[in-house]
């Protein structure tokens, strides 16, 4: 399974890409909004650190400026997936990228018709929203388990971003789904190196060898 950093702060894309664990970023204007810097020169940074997918949101609401804008985001840098939120609109704009060879992910995905249109649109990825769901009483694993059942039932070749991860936990049963890809926070990344077993044991191990080096 890839992992993608749902972030825009450099800093901690830079330590997770250090790791070699990084294949990817998710962005928004959002998280674009919380750094500092033009934000051509934002994403620009984030893909040569990572040179993977980066994917970069429109503002628009119709096709037509959703591809304009589209274009000059694929022209930051080639490593931009341009995200294109899930509407009628959305899906006909998806359509003519794919007719133009720009990648796109197909973002605030809630149901599995919504995953089936933007694949048949031709959406790269398409990023459904388990953690929202779940905070509405839905079960969004259950969700991303039936895109990827009707995404190899028809052999389609759009990727499943497993997104709106909300704990490690998430990770996991992305992974065991078969999931192609989780994008998660930075906080998430962090806690998945956590254990306290290995805390403890690290800590034995260190003060078992202080004892080691006091015999000389």
């Amino acid at each position: 399974m890839k992992i993608f950093l749902d972030t825009a702060h450099i800093e901690h894309i830079r330590t997770a890409a250090e790791c070699g664990c990084v294949d990817g970023v998710t962005t928004n204007p959002t998280l674009i909004s919380r750094e500092e810097g033009q934000f051509e020169d934002i994403v620009r940074e984030i893909c040569e650190i990572v040179q993977g997918p980066v994917s970069a949101e429109v503002v628009s609401t119709d096709a037509d400026g959703m591809v304009e804008e589209a274009k000059k985001l694929a022209d930051i840098h080639e490593c931009v997936v341009v995200k294109i939120p899930m509407l009628l609109e959305g899906v006909k704009a998806l359509h003519r990228l794919k007719e133009l060879g720009i990648k796109t992910n197909c973002t605030l995905v809630f149901s599995a018709n919504q995953a089936l249109l933007a694949a048949k649109a031709g959406a790269t990825f398409v990023s459904p929203f388990i953690g929202r769901l779940d905070d509405a009483g839905h079960v969004g694993m259950d969700l991303v388990r039936e895109v990827l059942a009707i995404y190899e039932n028809y052999g389609f070749e759009t990727e499943v971003i497993v997104a709106s991860v909300r704990h490690p936990l998430h990770v996991v049963e992305a992974g065991v789904s078969g999931a192609h890809i989780t994008t998660m926070p930075y906080a998430v990344f962090e806690k998945m190196f956590k254990h306290p077993f290995t805390d403890v044991g690290l800590e034995r191990f260190l003060a078992d060898w202080e004892k080691v080096k006091g015999r000389s």
